[in-house]
């Protein structure tokens, strides 16, 4: 378990984040169209996971902006967005956002995503969501990088993130 805090005040996840070199645990989760999408649906690309624990709040929401910005058209790197929300919030604030360079994800049927990965918020007012963080994975599924933002109103580390992909190349 790793300890994060939510304005201050302490709470715990599931776990911790996916060892760097580890092969990434596989995930089976929702798109917005409410296809199931698996890590299978990136094979041959980096793959920037921003996990968050709603769209509908102000930092998960410039997280997505800032990824879709910052990788853009990258035809070798997806920014898949994944959060506890129904497909339907994520598909709602793209549309509304014009943010075309993201997909989108809900764990909503797949609480072993948050276990997997060590996110799931245990205890606290955000209890069953899925803390702020970052895995970057490379074509091969291993993890080159990860970021568990110690604060969840916290914005994470755009710039350590976008990095760990050039290292890849």
């Amino acid at each position: 378990m790793a300890t994060i805090t939510f304005k201050g005040n302490p709470c715990r996840t599931s776990g911790n984040l996916p060892a760097i070199g580890s092969t990434v645990p596989k995930f089976d989760l929702v798109g917005s169209d409410l296809g199931q999408r698996t890590l299978a649906s990136f094979s041959g690309k980096n793959i920037v996971l921003s996990i968050f624990p709603s769209i509908d709040t102000g930092v998960c929401a410039a997280s997505v902006r800032n990824f879709n910005k910052a990788v853009g058209e990258n035809d070798q790197t997806k920014v898949v967005n994944v959060s506890m929300d129904l497909p339907f919030a994520h598909k709602r604030f793209c549309e509304n956002e014009g943010l075309k360079h993201v997909v989108n994800l809900s764990a909503f049927r797949s609480p072993a995503f948050g276990k997997d990965y060590g996110v799931r918020i245990e205890d606290g007012p955000l209890k069953g969501l899925l803390a702020r963080a970052v895995v970057v994975i490379n074509p091969q599924g291993e993890v080159v990088y990860t970021e568990l933002v110690p604060e969840i109103a916290q914005e994470p580390d755009y710039q350590a993130a976008l990095s760990s992909i050039e290292q890849i190349a």
